[in-house]
């Protein structure tokens, strides 16, 4: 062991090949049962959330939201940014992003299935509020303050406002 890191598989000089492999087949389970759970974190129900929404110390409803991936940010970014062709490379290059849907597309993505349905794809709010989609219902109903207070904890469960004792050691 080292005096880095304690847990570490110390593999002595003086070990066989054989040893050595032995050694690493111990904590191969360890190993491949670490990545596979942090590979699992979307369907852990302890990381999903349940976000209540009031207001003068009425809860008008709640819903439950669940991590992100990284790919599931960029795609409802890149769903609401337009772009443009650069003339001079011949590339299209990022022009505009419209934050308030792109924003309101996170809380929706977030949203787990069950409440989504019932909420953001409920077509009867739809109509009374005159919206043609969950995204334009979030930012209808919610005010920025409160999409603001649900997306720090989307970005807190998806990882990015890593603590201390969860960030990666060198």
């Amino acid at each position: 062991m080292s005096k880095e890191n304690p847990d570490a598989i110390q593999m002595d000089e003086e070990m066989t090949p054989e040893e050595q492999g032995q050694a690493l087949r111990t904590y191969e389970n360890d190993i491949l049962g670490g990545l596979l759970a942090a590979a699992g974190f979307r369907e852990d129900s302890d990381e999903t959330k349940t976000v209540e929404i009031a207001r003068n110390g009425v809860v008008f409803f709640t819903f439950r939201i669940r991590p992100l991936s990284e790919g599931e940010y960029n795609r409802c970014k890149e769903r609401y940014t337009t772009y443009k062709r650069n003339k001079q490379f011949g590339v299209r290059i990022p022009e505009k992003t419209d934050t308030i849907s792109y924003r309101s597309a996170l809380i929706y993505e977030a949203t787990i299935k069950e409440d989504r349905e019932k909420l953001w794809d409920n077509r009867d709010a739809w109509r009374k509020l005159d919206v043609l989609s969950g995204v334009e219902l979030i930012g209808r109903v919610l005010k920025a303050g409160e999409k603001d207070a649900v997306l720090d904890l989307i970005d807190k469960i998806s990882g990015y406002s890593v603590l201390e004792e969860d960030t990666v050691k060198n």
